[in-house]
């Protein structure tokens, strides 16, 4: 392959790389030197571009990681929100897979919602509706995306003549859209404890754990493409199954994740079927450490949190999509203080915009504290990054320094939201001030996906959007 070169000059940069404070100082005018997708060299002081280098005139941080997506949920946009004068919500169903009281609007009644878009999938409009959400991510300054996938099969659990078209159509979509993307393949086998998949859930279920492992033996690694493994649930894996999906994760040194007690009722029927918390469960069967991520951790007892944070398990928040489906406040900062590594997720897709998920991190903190300042801005910035890309399996991203992959994103600092402070404060303008709208580039593996806010790989956006979600709901 022909070598490829090129240098950038940046107006101000946050390097990534944090200090014992928490912190990172602005760089101004800073010369990256890349070849073959990666940074070569770094300079700072240059007060002006270099003759031929591209320059990126704003913020410019390491590309951020989306570290939990369900791509086809971005159909549900604006078209899931129950409340007075709707109608009565869907008879909800538990996390035993029963039917439940009608109620307020719940997450087991948006499920029932998210499930009529899934059952209309397949591999063509689901790698149509991927490539324009991926888009969009990009637009949205986002490098990588964690893609939480476990519809998997045709309707009715039919498997597909390729058994991963519906993996391969996500990979494919995120290599047209220019990001890079983990594949979390999801073991889903139960609609609760004991109970077996719904009609709904049989195209998710491959069976039994074995049976998914050696369909996910099939998927192939690409430049842009890992593939890790996902428990769902402990109400979709039985527990007999779990060591498992922890045994084909371990073998391949991938990454593994799994939604943590995102609700009480999942918690009290695991109890009431295990006679403990979901997190227990997951650690007795060897699924908690290093390389697993729990999504969401929201409701959890502190001996949970110990637990999490001695494994070194990490937590992905995803605050946008949590507050959105009424989950609930997950304990952030107590899970980070007892270990557990942070990162972000838009998951739902109720909004892509990774700066906004840092901002509500730190604002639910306040709001359940009644103080501020739980993170630096540095430190938020940090799980937008760095710890992001980690826990996605891509360790060599995340940061602006020699041998780091060449993924960028430039924030403008003369937006109506960000004009005014100071560039020595750009890591508390892009947190708590900017939002997605306000990327002009976006960098990946040192090339332009976005150039001045227009994506160069997917011409119009928002008609790429609305001509995949149209064909869902025709």
């Amino acid at each position: 392959m022909p070598v490829t070169k090129g240098t950038y000059w940046l107006e101000y940069a946050w390097p990534g790389t944090l200090s014992r404070a928490g912190e990172t100082p602005i760089e101004p005018g800073v010369v990256l030197e890349t070849r073959d997708g990666r940074i070569t060299a770094v300079r700072t002081g240059a007060g002006t571009p270099p003759p031929g280098a591209e320059v990126l005139r704003g913020l410019t941080l390491p590309g951020l990681a989306n570290a939990h997506s369900h791509a086809f949920h971005r159909a549900l946009r604006g078209t899931a929100q129950a409340g007075p004068g709707t109608g009565s919500p869907p008879r909800r169903r538990g996390p035993d897979g029963g039917d439940g009281e009608r109620a307020p609007d719940s997450f087991w009644a948006w499920r029932e919602v998210m499930y009529s878009v899934a059952d209309r999938l397949t591999p063509d409009s689901y790698h149509a509706l991927a490539r324009a959400v991926y888009a969009e991510m990009a637009l949205a300054g986002i490098t990588a995306v964690g893609e939480f996938h476990y519809l998997h099969h045709a309707p009715g659990g039919t498997p597909y003549a390729d058994p991963n078209a519906m993996g391969e159509a996500l990979i494919e979509a995120a290599a047209e859209a220019g990001i890079r993307i983990t594949l979390l393949d999801a073991c889903y086998l139960s609609a609760g404890f004991g109970q077996p998949p719904n009609a709904h859930q049989l195209r998710f279920s491959d069976g039994t754990a074995e049976s998914w492992a050696q369909r996910c033996s099939l998927l192939k690694e690409r430049d842009h493409a890992r593939i890790g493994a996902a428990v769902h649930s402990v109400r979709a894996v039985p527990a007999d199954q779990l060591a498992t999906v922890a045994r084909w994760a371990e073998q391949r040194r991938a990454p593994l994740h799994v939604h943590l007690s995102e609700q009480t009722a999942e918690n009290d029927a695991c109890r009431q079927a295990h006679g403990r918390t979901p997190a227990r469960l997951l650690a007795d069967h060897g699924v908690l450490g290093p390389r697993t991520t729990g999504v969401h951790n929201t409701h959890l007892t502190d001996e949970d949190i110990a637990l999490i944070g001695s494994t070194s398990t990490g937590t992905c928040m995803c605050p946008t999509t949590e507050r959105d489906l009424a989950d609930g406040i997950g304990p952030a900062a107590a899970l980070q203080r007892a270990g557990s590594p942070l990162s972000l997720g838009t998951d739902s897709h109720a909004v892509i915009d990774l700066l906004e998920e840092a901002r509500a991190m730190e604002l639910n903190e306040r709001l359940r504290s009644r103080t501020r300042g739980h993170w630096t801005a540095g430190a938020l910035l940090r799980a937008a990054t760095a710890d992001g890309h980690a826990a996605l399996g891509w360790d060599d991203a995340g940061t602006i320094e020699p041998g780091a992959r060449a993924d960028l994103t430039t924030i403008a600092l003369d937006s109506v939201r960000t004009a005014g402070p100071p560039p020595r404060l750009g890591a508390e303008t892009a947190v708590f001030a900017a939002t997605a709208a306000d990327v002009r580039h976006t960098v990946v593996a040192g090339r332009h996906v976005v150039r001045d806010g227009a994506h160069t790989l997917v011409p119009d956006v928002p008609r790429a959007l609305a001509r995949a979600v149209e064909a869902l709901r025709a």
